[in-house]
């Protein structure tokens, strides 16, 4: 297995972070713009802004992301994780970068006291559903959205 490493976001980093990104985008059918992946980075970018992230590098390449986040939990009365984006390029997968990536948001689950972490994917995920399968229990939970 090659050796996976975790970084955060670094200027150096950027352009690996928006391919990753833009390939998220595309997996989602998503249109990334430039004010987009920018409004992002900046976030990610700024340690008093609330979503953070994390790089996965695969002998020096990025190939895996990770954006999370604390997330009020009322009925529990405490922060719990929410992951908002968790990507692995092709030529990542099959190679335990999501494994890494579900390692390290372990970690800082456990080191903030929030009890779970919670995301959503695609039903026709399947393989990314087959590695959730694995580290998690699927909720039964429905989302629903509402424009505004």
């Amino acid at each position: 297995m090659p050796k996976i490493e975790l970084v955060g976001p670094d200027e150096r980093l950027h352009a690996d972070w928006r391919r990753l990104y833009d390939g998220y985008a595309t997996f989602y059918k998503r249109q990334m713009t430039d004010e987009i992946a920018a409004a992002v980075w900046s976030w990610i970018t700024d340690l008093e802004h609330e979503l953070e992230g994390v790089l996965a590098l695969c002998d020096g390449e990025a190939v895996g992301l990770a954006h999370f986040r604390r997330m009020p939990s009322p009925l529990r009365g405490a922060d719990i994780g929410f992951l908002d984006d968790l990507f692995v390029a092709p030529e990542g997968r099959g190679q335990g970068v999501a494994e890494v990536l579900f390692a390290q948001l372990q970690d800082v689950a456990g080191n903030r006291g929030w009890d779970i972490v919670r995301w959503i994917t695609a039903d026709d995920n399947y393989r990314a559903r087959a590695v959730y399968d694995k580290l998690s229990s699927k909720t039964t939970w429905n989302l629903y959205e509402m424009k505004v």
